[in-house]
């Protein structure tokens, strides 16, 4: 298994541009031509299926919070959004050719093993005008084939802003990285529903922590069903509470 980079040798200043392109410009064409070619591929290849998508508000700023295993779940997630999503990547991802893909499809970096706090400018940025940002619950992959365990970035955003967080579980692509033998793993992808903090104006680390901490509960609850209970089971437990919850909407209330 190939050793991870936690820290980028290049100075802070050599990310400028992707965070000042990230801030004042949206993803453009090249989001969605990397998207037409890859939602067939994940679909056939690792038979991808997400369940509750309708749980990702249609509009206004969203924290999406998923569980991380392989540099695909970008993809994942986003192939299965309406929406446009701007990813928060690991800086060593920002090198030719590929920053070109990475900055015109809306990701931009973040630096491991340090206080990155353009980061967070950037994530500010984003939401404020009302658009996603993705941030991994765990800050970096986990190589485990486990879920790991929640770093308080996403906790920290979420008090900072106030937006709503939506738990995503990614079950499968922890197989992903066997593309190369040829092994592609049946990947489902499931959003919870979204948790909304008060908004804290300078979080403390332990406060970031315990509300990273929270959401990351809804999603070891998700991806322990898909992981126990199969697709199948968690597909009909989706559909039979959205009939609960659309028949409660329609009962008349009692006068």
């Amino acid at each position: 298994m190939k050793e991870q980079v936690y820290k980028d040798p290049r100075p802070a200043e050599h990310f400028t541009r992707f965070h000042e392109r990230a801030r004042t410009r949206r993803p453009d064409w090249v989001y969605d031509f990397v998207r037409l070619l890859l939602v067939p591929y994940i679909g056939i290849l690792y038979r991808g299926r997400c369940i509750d998508s309708q749980k990702v508000p249609s509009e206004g700023p969203v924290l999406l919070a998923p569980n991380h295993f392989s540099f695909l779940d970008h993809f994942f997630v986003a192939a299965y959004l309406r929406r446009k999503v701007q990813f928060m990547a690991k800086s060593q991802l920002f090198a030719r050719p590929m920053q070109f893909i990475y900055t015109h499809g809306g990701v931009f970096p973040v630096l491991r093993g340090r206080r990155d706090e353009e980061a967070f400018k950037t994530a500010h940025t984003i939401l404020g005008r009302g658009d996603m940002v993705l941030m991994y619950l765990e800050g970096g992959r986990s190589r485990s084939g486990e879920l790991g365990e929640a770093r308080p970035g996403v906790g920290r955003l979420a008090l900072e802003t106030g937006v709503p967080v939506v738990p995503v579980a990614i079950f499968g692509s922890q197989g992903a990285r066997n593309w190369k033998k040829l092994q592609f793993p049946k990947v489902t992808v499931q959003f919870g529903d979204p948790v909304r903090f008060e908004q804290v104006e300078n979080p403390t680390r332990e406060q970031s922590q315990e509300a990273s901490e929270i959401v990351f509960a809804d999603v070891q609850r998700l991806y322990y069903g898909l992981r126990d209970g199969g697709r199948k089971r968690a597909v009909r437990a989706a559909r039979a509470a959205r009939r609960a919850a659309e028949g409660a909407s329609r009962r008349p209330l009692a006068s």
